[in-house]
């Protein structure tokens, strides 16, 4: 036999009055005028917006770095005892150029990572830009690349306008222009031999120096507060599929055109460094060993945060063993390669998001039985303040009463 049932309840007494369950719902439904009991009763508090969950910690991206460096350190050090002259001119010049194309396309994955929209067609576009320039490379550098990078920029604004106005995950969006991009470049059934005689080598610093100062200003400009949360407002925070409204669209067109626009370039000048056929592929290699990179430089997978120098660390350390792998006839496919940095990546993605912001961000506030400074001290926990008194006193013990009492 239950407590609540009708023999042990005082006259006048009703459920509502002894009910925790029925007192809740009836704090749910007050108005907001409530004292702070009936606050705390209600949804969790999230300190702050809930789009800013504080400013980065940028030691723990400057300690991962140092990690990184000391890294790309071990392998120049094995590729210098494999081969030294692979560290001297004219080996150098062509170990600068493939830093520089797979910088570029690093700095494009990182870019629509930091902005929340995964550009998972980075890969394709680098294979199709290759087929551009392999056909096309005999009319001139210019003539080559340009259409490349204008097709490039288009397919990222249709893909960006797409993400814009249905709002759909970056990823799905361009998972599906990378099938797109997948059948042009199968459309080619054989090998197709480069033509033209651009040779990047010739400019070998330039092109990755260039990359380099692309590298550590893009990140500076990320370490920002502002800009950081700025551009990263796809960021999910709440409700996935609730719209961000008009402040997402400059940095979703940013990242997806820029990221697209550096994945041509990095095709055009992988293509011309070759003297071996572009062969009909999928390209997705180079979307896994981009992300992995831009991961593995410090860059979170949820999006906006990211360190300075990890990007150009990570890409020097994969270059040099690129080179090494080549000198000691490893014959390691790329896709493994890819799948390797791709988890060292979500490795340090996890560091990142543990470490990389303050202690007191974004806390979520739960209900405490204790009372508060704005409450009266005389507040007990087990009992509501907005308890109702019952309509009747309470009866004094009636054990005295009936056939058995002392009375009797």
């Amino acid at each position: 036999m239950a407590y609540d049932e009708a023999t042990f309840r005082r006259p006048g007494e009703s459920t509502a009055d002894t009910d925790p369950a029925a007192y809740r719902r009836r704090v749910q439904l007050d108005d907001t005028g409530g004292n702070t009991l009936d606050q705390s009763l209600r949804a969790p508090v999230t300190a702050g917006p809930a789009e800013d969950d504080g400013r980065d910690r940028l030691g723990v991206h400057l300690g991962w770095e140092v990690v990184l460096l000391v890294a790309a350190g071990v392998l120049g050090f094995l590729l210098w005892r494999e081969s030294s002259a692979a560290l001297q001119r004219p080996a150098l010049d062509a170990l600068l150029v493939t830093g520089a194309a797979i910088g570029l396309i690093t700095l494009g994955a990182g870019l629509s990572l930091r902005a929340g929209v995964p550009n998972l067609a980075i890969g394709p576009i680098v294979l199709a830009a290759q087929f551009q320039f392999a056909e096309n490379g005999d009319k001139g550098i210019l003539q080559a690349l340009v259409p490349a990078l204008i097709i490039a920029a288009g397919g990222g604004l249709i893909v960006a306008v797409l993400i814009l106005v249905l709002h759909v995950p970056g990823w799905a969006a361009t998972l599906a222009a990378a099938l797109g991009v997948i059948t042009f470049d199968q459309l080619r059934v054989n090998a197709v031999v480069v033509q033209g005689d651009w040779e990047p080598t010739s400019r070998a610093f330039l092109l990755f120096g260039g990359f380099a100062l692309l590298a550590i200003v893009g990140a500076m400009l990320g370490a920002i507060g502002p800009v950081r949360r700025f551009f990263g407002r796809m960021r999910t925070s709440g409700d996935p599929a609730g719209r961000r409204g008009l402040t997402v669209v400059l940095p979703v067109l940013v990242a997806l055109i820029g990221s697209s626009v550096f994945a041509a370039g990095a095709g055009v000048i992988l293509a011309a460094q070759s003297t071996d056929p572009v062969r009909p592929g999928t390209g997705l290699e180079w979307t896994g060993i981009g992300l992995g990179l831009a991961l593995l430089g410090g860059t979170s997978a949820y999006g906006r945060r990211g360190g300075i120098f990890g990007t150009l660390f990570a890409v020097i350390g994969l270059t040099l063993f690129l080179d090494y792998q080549d000198r000691r006839d490893l014959q390691i496919s790329l896709f493994a390669i890819a799948g390797a940095v791709f988890a060292a990546g979500l490795i340090a993605t996890r560091i990142v998001e543990s470490y990389g912001r303050l202690a007191t961000a974004a806390t979520t506030q739960d209900w405490n039985a204790a009372p508060s400074g704005g409450l009266d001290t005389s507040w007990s926990p087990t009992m509501p303040e907005t308890w109702n008194t019952p309509a009747q006193p309470a009866r004094s013990d009636r054990w005295d009463d009936g056939p058995w009492g002392a009375t009797r």
